[in-house]
């Protein structure tokens, strides 16, 4: 599920802000960067985000700009003086004259500028965790809105499923009583009328039409709409329960068309499948 939050903070020697973006995802998949100051703390960082958020594609930045002088580098004098003492003897053995540009490419070598960093304190820590706290609570915010907007589209959804189901029943009409005809017609054709075993024939009819009923098939569906339903406004993760249910309503569906045997039930049967595939796209975006 997609959402978005920001906090801003300033304090004595920086400017703080944190964002926090998402996407749906099954799982936790967590980025974060910080700045060097906070790397230490990027485990408890991802821990507050899971009690949160508790899944989807999460990235979570924290950035600063100083609002104080930042300590200047410090030249690292034993380190230049060894360097420069085995450069300008490399030099006097190799019989090169490096003169002034020795102490250029001295200064370009590793560890001769070391900065002095300013430790953590848990003062400035706590101001940090309770402003990604805030980034979080409106990022949850922005999700839950979200939420409510997929709910009334899934609710929609389930709702012109039921219409077609019920419009099924007026379509349907004398569907198996025109099919019993059909057959017999064509077997009076085929074989004759004196040749037919009309006990034969009638057991073996019950048993094609039997076939071709749809009754439990709606009333299946009705039931998983309803549990659909039901599941939606029940609290907590309900995600994953939603996407199992619109399963067993996919089968249902699916079953009724492949015993419809019927232009104007096969119609209503790929309008419930349009809906339906809606709905299983929107409820894999659903916590």
């Amino acid at each position: 599920m997609t959402g978005y939050g920001k906090a801003m903070l300033e304090t004595a020697h920086r400017k703080i802000t944190v964002e926090v973006k998402t996407l749906n995802s099954k799982q936790a998949d967590i980025s974060v960067k910080l700045p060097w100051i906070y790397k230490e703390k990027e485990l408890e960082v991802r821990n507050m985000i899971l009690r949160k958020l508790e899944r989807g594609k999460i990235d979570l930045y924290i950035s600063f700009d100083a609002m104080a002088e930042e300590p200047a580098p410090v030249i690292n004098r034993n380190m230049v003086r060894n360097y420069y003492a085995q450069m300008k003897e490399i030099s006097e053995e190799l019989g090169l004259d490096g003169g002034a540009d020795l102490l250029g490419i001295v200064m370009r070598l590793p560890e001769t500028l070391k900065t002095e960093r300013p430790e953590l304190t848990e003062d400035e820590w706590n101001q940090v965790s309770g402003l990604i706290e805030d980034a979080l609570s409106m990022t949850d915010l922005y999700r839950l809105e979200e939420g409510k907007a997929l709910e009334a589209d899934l609710a929609r959804s389930v709702q012109k499923i039921l219409q077609s189901l019920e419009n099924l029943a007026a379509v349907e009409g004398d569907r198996l009583v025109r099919m019993r005809d059909k057959l017999t017609a064509l077997l009076k054709d085929a074989v004759g009328t004196e040749n037919i075993d009309q006990n034969r024939f009638e057991q073996e009819l019950i048993f094609y039409l039997e076939k071709l009923d749809v009754n439990e098939e709606k009333v299946r569906l009705k039931k998983h709409c309803d549990y659909f339903t039901e599941t939606m406004n029940n609290s907590g993760l309900n995600g994953k329960m939603l996407n199992f249910i619109s399963q067993e309503m996919g089968r249902e569906i699916n079953t009724i068309g492949s015993k419809a045997n019927d232009a104007a039930m096969q119609k209503l049967v790929v309008m419930m499948k349009d809906e339906l595939e809606r709905i299983k796209e929107q409820s894999l975006n659903v916590l």
